[in-house]
C-alpha cells in the first residue's frame, strides 16, 4: 500500500502543479477576449485567428482543470442525497463508483483521442474559418486533459481504498497520512 500511496501523491502533485498554472492560461484567455473585443470594436478589426485562440484557451483550461478539480474534491456530485450520508459511506460509494464510472469513461476517452490527435496533427489540420488556426494542439488538450483525469482517477481509487481498509487517514479529519497499517 505504501507504493500505491506514493504514486498516488506523485499524481496528485503533477495535477495540482498543473491545475495552479492552468489557471494562468485562464488569464490569457480572458485577456485576449477582452483585447480582440476592443479591437473589434474601436478599429472594426476582427481575426478568426484570435477567436480560435480563446476558445483553445478556455477549452484547454476546462480540460486540464478537470482532474484539479477531482483532486480538490471540487468536481460536480448530488450532495443532497450524499450530504447526509457517513463520511464512511461516501468513501465507499466514491471508490465504487470511481472504479466503475469514472476510470472506464476516462479511459475509454483517452483511448478514443489519441487517434484522433494523431491523425490532425500528421496531416497538419487547420481550421476550416479563414485565418483559422492549427487544430491538433486543441486536440491534444483534449488528449492530454483525459490523461490527467484517467490518473486522478486512479489515485483517488487508491486514497479511498486506503481510507476504508484503514491505512489511510480521512481527508476531512486533517491530511492524508498514512495510520501504520
Amino acid at each position: 500500500m505504501s507504493l500505491l500511496l506514493a504514486i498516488s501523491r506523485l499524481i496528485d502533485a503533477i495535477n495540482g502543479a498543473i491545475g495552479r498554472w492552468v489557471s494562468w492560461l485562464l488569464l490569457a484567455a480572458v485577456l485576449i477576449s477582452a483585447g480582440n473585443a476592443v479591437v473589434r470594436k474601436m478599429f472594426d478589426i476582427s481575426s478568426n485567428a484570435w477567436l480560435e485562440l480563446q476558445w483553445y484557451l478556455y477549452g484547454t483550461v476546462f480540460m486540464l482543470a478537470a482532474a484539479y478539480a477531482l483532486l480538490k474534491n471540487e468536481h460536480i456530485r448530488i450532495d443532497i442525497i450524499s450530504g447526509g450520508w457517513s463520511r464512511r459511506t461516501r468513501n465507499w460509494i466514491d471508490l465504487i463508483l470511481h472504479t466503475i464510472f469514472l476510470v472506464p469513461f476516462s479511459f475509454l476517452m483517452t483511448w478514443l483521442a489519441w487517434p484522433w490527435f494523431w491523425n490532425s496533427y500528421k496531416i497538419g489540420e487547420i481550421s476550416s474559418s479563414a485565418g483559422g488556426l492549427i487544430v491538433w494542439p486543441a486536440k491534444a488538450a483534449i488528449l492530454v486533459g483525459f490523461l490527467l483525469l484517467s490518473a486522478q482517477a486512479v489515485s483517488e481509487i487508491i486514497k479511498r481504498a486506503a481510507i476504508v481498509f484503514g491505512y489511510l487517514k480521512d481527508p476531512s479529519e486533517d491530511s492524508l497520512e498514512v495510520t501504520g497499517h
